[in-house]
């Protein structure tokens, strides 16, 4: 008899718990972002726009002649991130960054009017700095793949192999559990996609600004401008939508398979202090894949090329010489 009441509360319990999170996501208001701007109208004096594959993407460009390197910014990150290291790098031929959509100044499409495969996956994106390349008249480039940026440019090899002339694989984001099957079933049932932009607006605030002081060994070089460049791109119109389709879109992309079959050059660069992507992970990219260099900076974290902009430069100098890739 007890046993049957206390089934009974249990069952009453998790009934209220149904009804709960199937209506009560619907009731929580989601307010509007107030202060932002079309991306485009957030640019620097440095920056560019091009359409590539339908979409307006923001671009900086320095230098002239090869060789061509391409920059490919991680999660959280854009152009912005390599100012320290663009104008140097440039000495020696034409340097591009741009923005992944979801991120920078780039524009982040409506899924609901958009038509074409899904802007927000890698495989988008691999496309996207291929195009690019076709809008800038440029056959061949070295990607240099930061974070999930260099999951990025790993992609682009794969399928466009003959458009890269090397890879530079700084901290790059390859290995990894990615999204199980239940959390990605989750993250696509309704009540969790109208509350899925409400959830990364989080990042505007301290989450955000923690994640930066994280990927530092040394957090007293990062400066009131950092942040303010970092924040920027959350002054852009649908910042909030565009983050969560490219979270909902994130994974995959099988990377590890075909790493013994890259047969251009290849360095592999990490931080000795990286907690993000652990330095163990670029010793066992630069075991798998034949022929590469792997260079650890000491002293530093999650992003050489802000951190210790002349060490990075340094290693990527050094490597285009020893390749015959630089052209001065």
């Amino acid at each position: 008899m007890k046993f049957s009441r206390r089934r009974k509360v249990l069952v009453s319990a998790l009934a209220i718990a149904l009804i709960v999170f199937l209506v009560v996501p619907f009731l929580i208001p989601i307010p509007p972002l107030t202060g932002t701007f079309p991306s485009d109208r957030l640019g620097k004096s440095d920056s560019r726009f091009a359409v590539v594959n339908g979409i307006k993407v923001h671009y900086k460009m320095y230098g002239s002649g090869e060789p061509v390197v391409i920059l490919m910014h991680g999660f959280g990150a854009y152009s912005f991130s390599f100012d320290p290291v663009m104008q140097p790098l440039s000495e020696y031929g034409t340097v591009i960054a741009f923005d992944r959509p979801a991120f920078g100044f780039t524009e982040r499409p409506i899924l609901d009017t958009w038509e074409g495969p899904n802007p927000y996956t890698n495989e988008f994106a691999a496309d996207l700095a291929v195009g690019l390349m076709d809008e800038l008249g440029i056959g061949k480039a070295i990607l240099v793949g930061h974070s999930a940026g260099g999951a990025v440019a790993i992609l682009t090899y794969y399928r466009h192999p003959e458009r890269v002339s090397a890879l530079i694989l700084e901290d790059a984001a390859v290995y990894g559990g990615g999204m199980p099957w239940y959390i990605g079933l989750f993250l696509w049932l309704p009540q969790v996609q109208r509350l899925g932009p409400l959830l990364v607006r989080g990042i505007a605030g301290d989450s955000g600004i923690s994640t930066i002081y994280l990927a530092w060994h040394d957090d007293s070089k990062i400066t009131p401008d950092i942040i303010e460049g970092y924040r920027r791109p959350l002054m852009a119109d649908g910042w909030d939508y565009a983050l969560w389709q490219y979270t909902l879109a994130s994974g995959g992309s099988d990377l590890k398979s075909n790493l013994s079959r890259i047969s251009v050059p290849v360095l592999v660069m990490t931080g000795s202090d990286d907690k993000i992507v652990p330095p163990d992970n670029a010793i066992r990219l630069s075991e798998e894949i034949p022929g590469s260099s792997l260079v650890v900076i000491p002293d530093c974290g999650h992003i050489p090329h802000e951190e210790t902009p002349q060490e990075f430069l340094g290693a990527v100098i050094s490597f285009m010489r020893s390749s015959g890739l630089a052209a001065r």
